[in-house]
């Protein structure tokens, strides 16, 4: 039962220089950074999550279709948490939905924020879920401004264990703590 459940430890990805341009989950903050006015929501292109499987067991037997399937499940649970918040509005991304899952978005030459600009966003939300053993993963969110394609904010978590309740707890921990939390509440 220990290594069902989900332990999680949070780690800044930013610099600790870029640490001044991490304010976006302070509406006012937000909306200044990404050039929305203040009480407004935050226009998001939230991509797909993308597996980065640095576990032997990947290199060896390819991609499990339980773990794409997981992606998938993030993805839409991640929208949907922006949607019912009152920060974030989720942009649609299917006009642009085929060319995203072509690219790696982490690494495209800014594609994420030019696709994000098409679709009227202010912000381009990318994430990966990064495989280093079966039971040890972690769970990372970037966050770009549209219009600049400066880093705005990356977050992460670590989860242990590989099934469909630890990554959404995962997700959800981090959406709670990080990304939607006020900066005074953040762990």
């Amino acid at each position: 039962m220990f290594y069902a459940a989900v332990v999680m430890l949070f780690t800044l990805l930013a610099p600790s220089w870029l640490a001044p341009s991490c304010a976006l989950a302070q509406p006012a903050a937000s909306a200044e950074s990404s050039g929305v006015a203040q009480g407004s929501k935050i226009r998001a292109a939230v991509f797909d999550f993308e597996l980065i499987d640095t576990s032997l067991e990947g290199e060896k037997q390819g991609p499990k279709p339980a773990e794409q399937a997981r992606l998938a499940l993030l993805s839409h649970a991640l929208r949907e948490k922006l949607a019912a918040s009152s920060l974030y509005e989720s942009v649609d991304i299917t006009p642009v939905e085929a060319e995203a899952r072509g690219e790696n978005l982490q690494n495209c030459g800014d594609c994420d924020v030019k696709m994000a600009r098409e679709l009227g966003a202010d912000v381009a939300i990318t994430g990966t879920v990064q495989k280093v053993f079966n039971l040890i993963l972690n769970i990372n969110l970037y966050i770009r401004d549209a219009r600049t394609g400066r880093s705005i904010e990356a977050m992460s978590v670590d989860i242990r264990s590989n099934t469909d309740e630890s990554w959404m707890h995962g997700l959800d921990w981090l959406v709670r703590n990080k990304l939607l939390a006020a900066p005074q509440d953040r762990r």
